[in-house]
């Protein structure tokens, strides 16, 4: 009985410290700030600087559209064709090409 009563006793110190660290080891793995989130923070890092990188070429397009119309370099042809596209009106000669709503000229 004394022979049970130390090896528990010599046991219980060593498996509290494995309990313990592994507890911290499997918090640092997947708790909410482990490496996997690590990992899904970088990955949603990136699809937002896609996106920034998407968003801001479609703002400089569209100032560079804008440019066009304004007061002192009027163009001509630009506002032309903004006029027309918003009065949905074309001249006698022209010839109307349809195209579908996904692949918007502008």
């Amino acid at each position: 009985m004394r022979f049970i009563k130390r090896f528990f006793q010599a046991i219980a110190l060593p498996s509290l410290f494995l309990a313990v660290s592994g507890y911290f080891v499997w918090h640092a793995m997947h708790g909410e700030r482990g490496l996997i989130a690590r990992e899904q923070r970088f990955a949603d890092i990136a699809a937002a600087r896609a996106e920034l990188g998407r968003a801001e070429a479609e703002r400089e397009a569209m100032e560079r559209r804008v440019s066009g119309l304004r007061g002192e370099r009027l163009d001509r042809d630009q506002l032309d064709e903004r006029a027309r596209a918003l009065l949905n009106m074309v001249g006698r000669d022209e010839v109307v090409v349809p195209y579908p709503p996904e692949r918007r000229l502008y």
